[in-house]
């Protein structure tokens, strides 16, 4: 786990509180993609003994999050993120430890590069893909993110 990746996980517990009490922590992130990780337990769980979808949720938004703060922060210039839509499909239960991953970096800096090129807001459809221990797909989000440059 890199500086970068710690430095998410403390922002989690200050202005996150119910992911970071819930267990959402990143795990990976390059230029490529993100990793997420959620563990089931008492604290996430909802009566059917899996994972409370917004649970998931949370792990999956960060995944996508966290490759747009990144690539943002990477440009040097201000440009505001906020999730426009959200779409969801669940195949299997959650239990045990889900790990959520994106791999929509490169789509990410393409779209950016037109943002901060010619100052008109641009949207993107992000995926996390959550698997739980044995390699099964448990979930998969599809979050769209408004990316539009801030006039300083």
């Amino acid at each position: 786990m890199d500086g970068y990746t710690r430095k998410v996980n403390t922002f989690l517990f200050f202005k996150l509180p119910s992911a970071w009490w819930c267990g959402v922590r990143l795990r990976e992130l390059t230029d490529q993609y993100a990793v997420t990780a959620v563990r089931y337990r008492w604290m996430n769980q909802n009566p059917f003994r899996s994972m409370f979808w917004a649970v998931q949720g949370m792990a999956a938004e960060l995944a996508t999050g966290a490759l747009v703060s990144r690539e943002i922060r990477k440009s040097g210039r201000g440009v505001s993120m906020l999730v426009l839509k959200n779409k969801a499909h669940f195949t299997k239960k959650a239990r045990g430890r889900i790990r959520f991953r994106c791999e929509d970096g490169a789509r990410l800096r393409e779209t950016l590069e037109k943002v901060l090129d010619t100052d008109k807001g641009e949207t993107i459809w992000m995926t996390a893909i959550g698997r739980d221990e044995a390699g099964d797909v448990v979930s998969e989000f599809h979050f769209e993110w408004t990316l539009k440059a801030r006039n300083l």
